[in-house]
Parts: structure tokens; C-alpha cells; sequence
């Protein structure tokens, strides 16, 4: 079967690799259908490493993404605890925690000392045609949803996580740094728990545009005459708003995050920085007494994502986020051309049955 492995920084290359063994007890096989790329994909394409874990061997990247069932192991019990089917169609928490430690006890599995994912250096993620998951990671996505809807589950969870951790209330002022596919996500989020008035910031001003339709009060595009700094202070008049999401890549955004918040506000620091590093104004901070909450994935919410897509009252139409597609074989072209943010790049999929 076809399969898109990086071997390292910018260097795809597109293997053919044997068929998954027949599953274990527990697992499933899956034939993948869409893929999305994330953010913490391009860090590994860009850099041959996310965080401190290097890629040492070529892996297959990917971990939003949906697929058919094919092949079922014994006791193949989904996310909810029901029997999974041949040919039903589900939504992959990429995720494989231990479910017996101390965090997983706790019920905080995205915190889990032996946790797996997909895609992260060693295990192979998603980038092809068929392969063996966990069955607990499984949830059975309604027809209503498209493959595309169900990859693009994963991002919503991980948006859905970050807005949990910043406790909103009714009519708090909201500032998103990075209008990326997470970010618009948060900003939807926030739109629907009420937050009022919503702020976005980004670079690239077709990204702001997006946030805007997805639901921010105002956009903001970043210049070397503009930051969100100076905006926060002039439009709230030196108060700064009440809960801040870094959703960028985490290097001076994490500084001006602390600057926009108010007195006693809340930080949810959602990017991965390159250089793998946290940077802020000690002094801001403290004097402020903020709330800085980091954001690891997401826990317990693909039901909850499930209910929001397919909800008609809350007219998430994610597909709507995806400004590319390419076929399996056009993975090499689909990094490269996000990495460079060409061509008003949003978000891409890639639809692995589509090989071309």
C-alpha cells in the first residue's frame, strides 16, 4: 500500500509499505480516508523534530483524520464502549493513553505517562492507505457528517479543550493570536459561549478574513506599524481583555499574549514554539496575578464535537475552513505549499482513496 513518510526536514518521499497485520484484541483496522494537516505536522516537516523529539527514523505523519472500518480484533469496543462494525465510519482520537496511570486515573488521559499518537515520532500516523488503531479511539460519525467533517473533529476537539481551560462567561472579551484552523475554531467557540467583543490577529490578512466569518467581532492583520499590543491598549483603553488564546506559533506572541490580558486575566497557550522555548515578561505576569492554563490536546470531546457539527442550531459547517485538497500522492506538494503559506493557504486535506 502507498504511504507519504518524511525521512526529514522538507523531505516527503512516497514508500510502498506492507498491509497492517490483522488487528489485535482491542483494535481495528481502518482504510483512511481523509487527512488534515496540522500545524505540529508542519513543525516536524519544517524542523525534523517537534519539541525535544526528533524524528531519528522515517515515520508517517498525520493524525487528524477519519476512516472505514475493515478488519475487527476481539473485544473492538469504541470510544462510548459499543461493538464496532465492518464499514462503519469514524473519527480518530489520535491519541492511545495507557488508561491505568496516575493522570489517566485522574481522568486527564491527555496527560498520560505512556501516552502514544499518531504521527509523532515513533509512531506512524495517518498518511496511508490502511492501518491498525486502538478501537477505544474510535467514534462512529453520523452520515451527515463527510470524511472531511470527521477528520476535522480533531481540531475542533483540541479548540473545544483550549476554550474549556479558559473558563469563559458570558459577554468576556476574547483576543485570539493566530487565525490558523485552531484559532477560528476558538473564535467560533467563544462566538457561541457569548464572549463579546472577540479579537483576531494574524500575519496574513486572508486569515483574518476567515476569523471574521467565523465569528470576531474585529481582525486585526499584524504590521511592523501595528501590533496587538498597542491595538488592546488603544481600543480598551488600557484595561486589556479578559481571557487571551495564543493559538500561533508560541515565540513572541506568548509576550504580547501577557501584555493584552487585564489585571487577574487568563492565558491559554495553545501554539508550539520552534526553538521549543516560552518567553514572556516575568513582571507582567505577576503584577497582574494572570492565569496562565498550557493547553495538551484535548480530553473526553469527541462526543461533544459530534453534537456541535451536527447540530443545526449551531451552523458549524467545518468544511468551510479548507482552502485545499490533494490526493494521497500529492502529499510532498501539500506540505510544501502549506510551509510557505502560498496561494492563501487555510487549511489542506488530503483524501488518502484519492491516490493521484
Amino acid at each position: 500500500m502507498l504511504a507519504a513518510r518524511l525521512y526529514g526536514a522538507h523531505d516527503i518521499r512516497m514508500d510502498e509499505i506492507p498491509l497492517p497485520p490483522p488487528p489485535a484484541e482491542g483494535q481495528v483496522t481502518l482504510q483512511v480516508t481523509s487527512v488534515g494537516i496540522c500545524g505540529s505536522d508542519l513543525h516536524n516537516y519544517q524542523d525534523g523534530r517537534i519539541g525535544d523529539t526528533l524524528i531519528e527514523a522515517p515515520i508517517i505523519l498525520g493524525h487528524e483524520f477519519a476512516g472505514i472500518v475493515t478488519a475487527i480484533g476481539d473485544r473492538a469496543l469504541d470510544g462510548e464502549g459499543n461493538p464496532l462494525k465492518i464499514g462503519q465510519r469514524v473519527a480518530v482520537d489520535p491519541a492511545t493513553p495507557c488508561h491505568r496511570c496516575e493522570m489517566c486515573e485522574q481522568g486527564h488521559p491527555n496527560l498520560c505517562r505512556r501516552l502514544h499518537f499518531c504521527g509523532l515520532y515513533p509512531d506512524d500516523g495517518s498518511l496511508q492507505e490502511y492501518m491498525n488503531v486502538a478501537a477505544r479511539s474510535c467514534f462512529v460519525v453520523p452520515d451527515s457528517l463527510s470524511d472531511e467533517d470527521a477528520a476535522l473533529l480533531e481540531p475542533l476537539g483540541v479548540a473545544l479543550h483550549a476554550v474549556d481551560l479558559g473558563k469563559l462567561k458570558l459577554a468576556n472579551s476574547v483576543a485570539v493570536l493566530g487565525c490558523g484552523p485552531i484559532g477560528s475554531m476558538i473564535i467560533r467557540l467563544a462566538r457561541l459561549h457569548g464572549a463579546e467583543p472577540i479579537y483576531a490577529y494574524d500575519m496574513l490578512p486572508w486569515r483574518v478574513e476567515k476569523a471574521c466569518a467565523w465569528g470576531a467581532h474585529h481582525g486585526i492583520v499584524i504590521t511592523n506599524d501595528l501590533n496587538p499590543v498597542q491595538h488592546i491598549q488603544q481600543v480598551t483603553h488600557g484595561r486589556g481583555v479578559d481571557v487571551v488564546f495564543e493559538a500561533a506559533w508560541a515565540d513572541h506572541s506568548i509576550m504580547w499574549a501577557g501584555e493584552m490580558a487585564r489585571l487577574g486575566g487568563r492565558l491559554v497557550l495553545v501554539g508550539i514554539p520552534s526553538e521549543d522555548k516560552l518567553t514572556m515578561r516575568h513582571s507582567a505576569a505577576r503584577r497582574k496575578g494572570l492565569t496562565i492554563m498550557m493547553s495538551r490536546r484535548m480530553k473526553h470531546t469527541y462526543p461533544r464535537t459530534i453534537q456541535l457539527a451536527t447540530s443545526q442550531h449551531h451552523q458549524l459547517n467545518l468544511t468551510d475552513i479548507v482552502s485545499h485538497r490533494f490526493g494521497l500522492r500529492g502529499a510532498p506538494e501539500a506540505f510544501k505549499l502549506n510551509s510557505d503559506y502560498q496561494d492563501n493557504v487555510q487549511k489542506i486535506m488530503i483524501n488518502v482513496r484519492d491516490t493521484a
